[in-house]
């Protein structure tokens, strides 16, 4: 009977022993100090009740190493707490160098999934055994929260920024996953399922997939809002940055900060151009907010971070790293020639004709 009413989901990732061996310490400790303070209450409330021999309070010396034991002994319990749960903290947010990207756009009611070989899936997660999965999450509309419990991840999916988990599947099966979040009067439905398949499935699985990758869609996209003739041209043409080798790396602004140029940077770049103005540049891209969805973003995305050696992973072991580590000089304007700068790293230019793309 206990079976059908397991205590725990099941743990089918890398991560959740760690999760379910801190959570189990959290209790022993919770619990073993709530037994102790029940039986002290009960043992002093029949030790110390009022009889006729005890009316006048007798004085009591004060006990210096039971006041150490208070402090100390609480004290070792919660720096252990810390101690683990940031070990574990860190270890759920930085994803291997090796994951295998999955973009989610959290919508109600309904999950979507974007492969970065051009699969996309609605309410339904495939991702190949044993290989770590970074997903990377943005809302359309209010604030979601994913979570698949037998992977033993949870995190809030945002609109207007992105926010990753990491997981690696180490049970083949299908896994519950759904919204925590309440997000309107359907947030019930709003479920869905990480299907782990064998490798060799897997592989097949994607053998059936659409031809056209989102980094050949994000260049279509890239061509068609013109950002080409101000971020890829030479002389007078290059009004803005060049994005080649750009994701990742520190970006000087004209307000003398230095921020990384990763997936929320170049998002708000393209969306609101004048929040972050690069060094160099004068604030002349408009805002695209409205006119480009999540779906857009994602292939923009993809193909701007594919200019700076990011691959499409095939799920075969090929590398789908996130930001690339270095030091290197942002970039700013071109030295010797006359030019109208831009501000933002990517997107859409001013004077250049753009489709009127609505939600």
């Amino acid at each position: 009977m206990f079976r059908d009413f397991p205590l725990f989901p099941e743990a089918a990732s890398s991560i959740a022993g760690d999760v379910d061996r801190l959570y189990w310490f959290l209790i022993a400790i919770t619990g073993s100090a709530t037994l102790l303070v029940m039986i002290l209450v009960a043992t002093f409330a029949v030790k110390y009740r009022r009889t006729p021999q005890n009316e006048v309070p007798v004085h009591e010396p004060e006990n210096k190493y039971l006041e150490y034991a208070w402090i100390i002994i609480p004290f070792i319990a919660f720096m252990a707490i810390y101690v683990w749960g940031a070990a574990v903290f860190f270890k759920i947010n930085r994803p291997p160098d090796d994951a295998l990207d999955v973009w989610v756009t959290g919508k109600r009611w309904m999950w979507k999934f974007q492969h970065v070989t051009g699969q996309s899936e609605i309410n339904e997660l495939h991702v190949p055994l044993g290989r770590p999965i970074r997903l990377t999450m943005a809302s359309e509309d209010v604030i979601h929260s994913f979570y698949a419990p037998a992977m033993r991840v949870k995190k809030d999916v945002l609109p207007h920024r992105y926010t990753t988990v990491w997981f690696t599947p180490t049970k083949v099966g299908r896994f519950h996953l759904f919204c925590t979040e309440y997000c309107g009067t359907e947030h019930s439905k709003m479920i869905g399922s990480v299907v782990v398949l064998q490798p060799a499935e897997y592989q097949a699985w994607l053998a059936g997939g659409p031809t056209s990758s989102p980094v050949e869609e994000g260049e279509k996209l890239f061509t068609t809002f013109a950002c080409n003739t101000c971020h890829m041209g030479e002389g007078l043409q290059q009004r803005g940055p060049v994005l080649d080798d750009l994701f990742g790396k520190p970006v000087r602004l004209r307000n003398g900060q230095t921020v990384l140029a990763d997936e929320n940077y170049l998002r708000e770049s393209i969306l609101n151009p004048q929040a972050k103005i690069v060094a160099g540049y004068d604030p002349i891209m408009p805002a695209f907010l409205g006119q480009v969805d999540e779906q857009q973003l994602i292939y923009l995305l993809t193909y701007i971070k594919s200019l700076s050696g990011e691959p499409a992973d095939a799920g075969d072991g090929a590398s789908a790293s996130g930001p690339a580590s270095g030091d290197v000089v942002p970039q700013t304007a071109p030295t010797g020639t006359q030019q109208t700068p831009s501000n933002a790293p990517a997107g859409p230019q001013a004077g250049t004709a753009s489709p009127n793309q609505s939600r």
